[in-house]
This record gives structure tokens, C-alpha cells and sequence, in this order.
């Protein structure tokens, strides 16, 4: 039994980014502020609450392992 290999024709070329030439930077100087809609403005207040929330808890976790919450 014989195993037949057909080959395609095409031969793509992988360049890493790092190796490419430099592309020329879109300015976005003269783009000004983007509006946001209601929803992109209630997802970053969610987000923003989150992260405070996080932290909060953080600071506490820590204080509760220098011991500190029963002291007070």
C-alpha cells in the first residue's frame, strides 16, 4: 500500500512582527473625544465600582492577616 502526497502550489511567507518593516502611525490627533453610549457608559461605572470594591476587599483581607480588625 502506497501513500500518495499531492503538494498545493501556494507557499505562504510567516514574517514575525518584530523582523517586518515598521508600518507609519495613523495620526489621531485631529479625531477628538469619542462620544459613548448610555451602555459603554454604565459598563465602565460598573467596572470602576468593581475594581473599588476589589481593592477594598484587598485592603481588608490584609489588615485582617496583620490582625487588626479585633484590636480596633
Amino acid at each position: 500500500m502506497t501513500i500518495n502526497h499531492t503538494l498545493d502550489e501556494r507557499c505562504f511567507l510567516v514574517v514575525h512582527p518584530l523582523d517586518d518593516a515598521p508600518e507609519q502611525k495613523v495620526e489621531t490627533k485631529h479625531l477628538g473625544p469619542m462620544r459613548m453610549t448610555p451602555a459603554v457608559r454604565i459598563s465602565l461605572l460598573a467596572l470602576r465600582v468593581y475594581l473599588v470594591a476589589m481593592t477594598l476587599l484587598l485592603l481588608y483581607h490584609v489588615l485582617c492577616l496583620a490582625g487588626l480588625p479585633g484590636k480596633i
